[in-house]
Protein backbone atom coordinates (compact mmCIF):
# COMPACT_ATOMS: atom_id res chain seq x y z
CA UNK A 1 0.00 0.00 0.00
CA UNK A 2 1.27 3.45 -0.85
CA UNK A 3 1.98 5.64 2.18
CA UNK A 4 0.62 9.18 2.28
CA UNK A 5 3.19 11.95 2.16
CA UNK A 6 3.05 15.37 3.70
CA UNK A 7 2.07 17.73 0.86
CA UNK A 8 4.92 19.64 -0.74
CA UNK A 9 3.09 22.85 0.11
CA UNK A 10 0.05 23.44 2.28
CA UNK A 11 -2.94 25.14 0.67
CA UNK A 12 -6.36 26.31 1.75
CA UNK A 13 -8.60 23.69 3.29
CA UNK A 14 -10.56 21.70 0.71
CA UNK A 15 -14.34 21.92 0.95
CA UNK A 16 -15.92 20.24 -2.06
CA UNK A 17 -16.25 16.53 -2.72
CA UNK A 18 -15.99 15.34 -6.29
CA UNK A 19 -14.81 12.69 -8.70
CA UNK A 20 -13.30 14.80 -11.46
CA UNK A 21 -10.02 13.49 -12.77
CA UNK A 22 -8.34 16.87 -12.80
CA UNK A 23 -8.91 20.46 -11.75
CA UNK A 24 -8.49 23.48 -14.00
CA UNK A 25 -6.08 25.84 -12.28
CA UNK A 26 -6.41 29.05 -14.27
CA UNK A 27 -8.98 31.78 -13.59
CA UNK A 28 -12.02 31.31 -15.80
CA UNK A 29 -15.73 31.92 -15.31
CA UNK A 30 -16.79 31.03 -18.86
CA UNK A 31 -16.34 27.32 -19.65
CA UNK A 32 -15.02 26.68 -23.15
CA UNK A 33 -15.53 23.15 -24.48
CA UNK A 34 -14.37 22.58 -28.05
CA UNK A 35 -14.31 19.67 -30.48
CA UNK A 36 -11.24 17.46 -30.42
CA UNK A 37 -8.13 19.10 -31.87
CA UNK A 38 -5.63 16.75 -33.59
CA UNK A 39 -2.86 19.15 -32.52
CA UNK A 40 -3.29 18.25 -28.84
CA UNK A 41 -1.04 15.13 -28.89
CA UNK A 42 1.83 17.15 -30.39
CA UNK A 43 1.37 19.80 -27.72
CA UNK A 44 1.63 17.09 -25.08
CA UNK A 45 4.75 15.64 -26.69
CA UNK A 46 6.42 19.05 -26.46
CA UNK A 47 5.61 19.19 -22.76
CA UNK A 48 6.75 15.63 -22.18
CA UNK A 49 10.08 16.32 -23.86
CA UNK A 50 10.65 19.43 -21.74
CA UNK A 51 9.73 17.70 -18.49
CA UNK A 52 11.74 14.57 -19.27
CA UNK A 53 14.84 16.61 -20.10
CA UNK A 54 14.54 18.70 -16.93
CA UNK A 55 14.04 15.65 -14.71
CA UNK A 56 16.96 13.84 -16.34
CA UNK A 57 19.23 16.87 -15.92
CA UNK A 58 18.37 16.94 -12.21
CA UNK A 59 18.89 13.20 -11.82
CA UNK A 60 15.25 12.54 -10.92
CA UNK A 61 14.02 9.10 -12.07
CA UNK A 62 10.65 9.22 -13.84
CA UNK A 63 8.39 6.19 -14.21
CA UNK A 64 6.31 7.77 -16.98
CA UNK A 65 4.91 11.05 -18.24
CA UNK A 66 1.27 10.51 -19.16
CA UNK A 67 -1.15 12.56 -21.23
CA UNK A 68 -4.40 12.44 -19.25
CA UNK A 69 -7.68 14.29 -19.17
CA UNK A 70 -10.07 14.78 -22.06
CA UNK A 71 -7.47 16.11 -24.51
CA UNK A 72 -5.78 12.69 -24.33
CA UNK A 73 -8.82 10.98 -25.88
CA UNK A 74 -9.05 11.20 -29.70
CA UNK A 75 -12.48 12.40 -30.75
CA UNK A 76 -13.54 13.71 -27.34
CA UNK A 77 -14.69 17.29 -26.87
CA UNK A 78 -12.69 19.04 -24.18
CA UNK A 79 -11.59 22.24 -22.58
CA UNK A 80 -8.43 23.08 -24.60
CA UNK A 81 -6.08 22.39 -21.70
CA UNK A 82 -3.34 19.74 -21.82
CA UNK A 83 -3.11 17.63 -18.66
CA UNK A 84 0.14 15.84 -17.82
CA UNK A 85 0.96 13.39 -15.03
CA UNK A 86 4.65 13.11 -14.18
CA UNK A 87 4.72 9.70 -12.52
CA UNK A 88 7.46 9.05 -9.97
CA UNK A 89 8.12 6.75 -7.06
CA UNK A 90 7.03 8.13 -3.71
CA UNK A 91 10.54 8.91 -2.50
CA UNK A 92 11.17 11.05 -5.62
CA UNK A 93 8.14 13.35 -5.20
CA UNK A 94 9.99 16.17 -3.50
CA UNK A 95 12.88 16.14 -5.97
CA UNK A 96 10.48 16.12 -8.93
CA UNK A 97 8.51 18.97 -7.37
CA UNK A 98 11.71 20.97 -6.99
CA UNK A 99 12.35 20.55 -10.72
CA UNK A 100 8.89 21.89 -11.45
CA UNK A 101 9.60 24.92 -9.29
CA UNK A 102 12.85 25.49 -11.19
CA UNK A 103 10.81 25.46 -14.43
CA UNK A 104 8.70 28.31 -13.12
CA UNK A 105 5.75 26.42 -11.65
CA UNK A 106 4.18 27.35 -8.31
CA UNK A 107 3.46 24.37 -6.04
CA UNK A 108 -0.15 24.11 -4.86
CA UNK A 109 -0.10 20.89 -2.83
CA UNK A 110 -2.47 17.94 -3.23
CA UNK A 111 -5.65 20.03 -3.58
CA UNK A 112 -7.73 17.24 -2.11
CA UNK A 113 -6.44 14.49 -4.42
CA UNK A 114 -4.18 12.10 -2.45
CA UNK A 115 -0.66 11.51 -3.75
CA UNK A 116 -1.09 13.92 -6.67
CA UNK A 117 0.64 17.29 -6.38
CA UNK A 118 -0.62 20.19 -8.47
CA UNK A 119 1.24 23.24 -9.79
CA UNK A 120 0.23 26.60 -11.20
CA UNK A 121 1.83 26.86 -14.64
CA UNK A 122 4.04 29.76 -15.73
CA UNK A 123 2.63 32.14 -18.34
CA UNK A 124 4.62 30.50 -21.14
CA UNK A 125 2.75 27.22 -20.50
CA UNK A 126 -0.73 28.69 -20.19
CA UNK A 127 -3.58 26.24 -20.68
CA UNK A 128 -1.69 23.28 -19.29
CA UNK A 129 -2.12 21.37 -16.02
CA UNK A 130 0.86 19.38 -14.79
CA UNK A 131 0.94 17.09 -11.78
CA UNK A 132 3.56 15.05 -9.95
CA UNK A 133 1.87 11.81 -8.98
CA UNK A 134 2.93 8.63 -7.21
CA UNK A 135 3.26 5.48 -9.31
CA UNK A 136 0.46 2.99 -8.68
CA UNK A 137 -1.68 5.26 -6.50
CA UNK A 138 -5.45 5.44 -6.85
CA UNK A 139 -5.35 8.99 -8.18
CA UNK A 140 -3.18 7.85 -11.10
CA UNK A 141 -5.33 4.78 -11.71
CA UNK A 142 -8.33 7.12 -11.82
CA UNK A 143 -6.71 9.27 -14.54
CA UNK A 144 -5.61 6.29 -16.63
CA UNK A 145 -8.89 4.40 -16.25
CA UNK A 146 -10.88 7.36 -17.51
CA UNK A 147 -8.54 7.78 -20.45
CA UNK A 148 -8.53 4.14 -21.51
CA UNK A 149 -12.29 3.60 -21.23
CA UNK A 150 -13.05 6.75 -23.20
CA UNK A 151 -10.49 5.83 -25.87
CA UNK A 152 -12.11 2.43 -26.35
CA UNK A 153 -15.83 2.91 -25.69
CA UNK A 154 -17.41 5.14 -28.35
CA UNK A 155 -20.83 5.12 -26.69
CA UNK A 156 -19.49 6.39 -23.39
CA UNK A 157 -17.20 8.84 -25.19
CA UNK A 158 -20.13 10.30 -27.12
CA UNK A 159 -22.26 10.49 -23.98
CA UNK A 160 -19.51 12.25 -22.09
CA UNK A 161 -18.78 14.65 -24.97
CA UNK A 162 -22.45 15.65 -25.24
CA UNK A 163 -22.63 16.22 -21.49
CA UNK A 164 -19.47 18.34 -21.48
CA UNK A 165 -20.76 20.55 -24.29
CA UNK A 166 -24.13 21.04 -22.62
CA UNK A 167 -22.72 21.67 -19.17
CA UNK A 168 -20.09 24.00 -20.58
CA UNK A 169 -22.88 26.22 -21.88
CA UNK A 170 -24.99 26.02 -18.73
CA UNK A 171 -22.45 26.00 -15.88
CA UNK A 172 -22.14 29.15 -13.80
CA UNK A 173 -18.46 28.46 -13.07
CA UNK A 174 -15.78 25.76 -13.10
CA UNK A 175 -17.06 24.25 -9.84
CA UNK A 176 -20.56 23.80 -11.26
CA UNK A 177 -19.04 22.34 -14.42
CA UNK A 178 -17.09 19.73 -12.48
CA UNK A 179 -19.96 18.76 -10.20
CA UNK A 180 -22.33 18.38 -13.15
CA UNK A 181 -20.06 15.73 -14.69
CA UNK A 182 -19.59 13.64 -11.56
CA UNK A 183 -22.22 10.97 -12.15
CA UNK A 184 -21.01 10.21 -15.68
CA UNK A 185 -17.40 10.16 -14.49
CA UNK A 186 -18.35 7.60 -11.83
CA UNK A 187 -20.13 5.56 -14.51
CA UNK A 188 -16.94 5.58 -16.60
CA UNK A 189 -14.85 4.47 -13.62
CA UNK A 190 -17.27 1.61 -13.00
CA UNK A 191 -16.94 0.59 -16.66
CA UNK A 192 -13.17 0.57 -16.17
CA UNK A 193 -13.58 -2.11 -13.51
CA UNK A 194 -12.46 -0.08 -10.50
CA UNK A 195 -13.60 -1.53 -7.20
CA UNK A 196 -16.62 0.09 -5.54
CA UNK A 197 -14.43 1.06 -2.60
CA UNK A 198 -11.99 2.82 -4.94
CA UNK A 199 -14.78 4.66 -6.72
CA UNK A 200 -16.22 5.74 -3.37
CA UNK A 201 -12.81 6.97 -2.31
CA UNK A 202 -12.43 9.02 -5.51
CA UNK A 203 -15.95 10.44 -5.15
CA UNK A 204 -15.10 11.47 -1.59
CA UNK A 205 -12.07 13.56 -2.52
CA UNK A 206 -12.42 17.03 -0.99
CA UNK A 207 -11.64 19.38 -3.88
CA UNK A 208 -11.12 23.10 -3.21
CA UNK A 209 -13.56 25.42 -4.89
CA UNK A 210 -12.23 27.76 -7.56
CA UNK A 211 -12.40 30.68 -5.13
CA UNK A 212 -10.22 28.81 -2.64
CA UNK A 213 -7.38 28.23 -5.09
CA UNK A 214 -4.25 30.37 -4.65
CA UNK A 215 -4.11 33.28 -7.10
Amino acid sequence: MVRRLTPVRATSRPRRSGSQSHLTLYSCQVITVVDYDPAWPARFEDLRAEYAAAMAAAGVPVVAIEHVGSTSVPGLAAKPIIDCDIVVDEHDVRAASNVMTDLGFTPLGELGVPLRWAFKEPARLERTNTYVIVAGCLSLRNHLALREVLRNDQELRDEYAALKKRVGLEAANIDDYGQSKNQVVLKILAAAGLAESDIASIAGNQIPTHDELPR
